[in-house]
Order: C-alpha cells, then structure tokens, then sequence
C-alpha cells in the first residue's frame, strides 16, 4: 500500500512526525478498533466506523466531531478513487 500503512509498519517517526508507537496504541473512540494511517491524506482512518480523523502538526485529532464521514470528499482535495471504501 504505497500511501496507506498499518500501524507500526514504520521505525521512528514518519516525515509529519508521527511516531508509529502511538499509532500502534491509538484505536477508533466509536469501535474501539485499530485505524489504518493514511499519509497522503494525514488521516487516521476507521473503516468500521466510516471516519477519518485527521492529523494536524503531527498531532492526531481524534474527536469525533472533527472527523471526516469516508462518504464525503476530503475537503480540497480532489477525489483519488479511495480503494476499500464503501458508500
């Protein structure tokens, strides 16, 4: 998955600084499930519950409030063809 990794695929922080052992501890606040990262969007993203909760200055933002429905287009962001998602 050339943008989309698991938790705890990498060593040391990744390029927005986010270190992979918190990725490794975070899980969704509605399933209680591990997230899939999402580099090129910097999002967290939760299947099961259909959000993506975003990363801002390499701080994970995950309220539920602020996450974005993955049946939404990410806000300025030309749609990619998201491989996984359903609608």
């Amino acid at each position: 998955m050339p943008a989309t990794e698991t938790p705890g695929s990498a060593t040391g922080p990744d390029a927005a600084g986010i270190d992979p052992k918190l990725l490794e501890i975070l899980v969704c606040p509605v399933t209680k499930q591990a997230l899939t990262y999402d580099r090129m969007a910097q999002e967290l993203v939760s299947e099961k519950a259909g959000l993506a909760f975003p990363i801002r200055e390499g701080v994970p933002i995950m309220l539920v409030e602020e996450a974005r429905r993955l049946d939404e287009d990410p806000a300025g962001v030309a749609s990619q063809g998201s491989e996984g998602i359903a609608s």
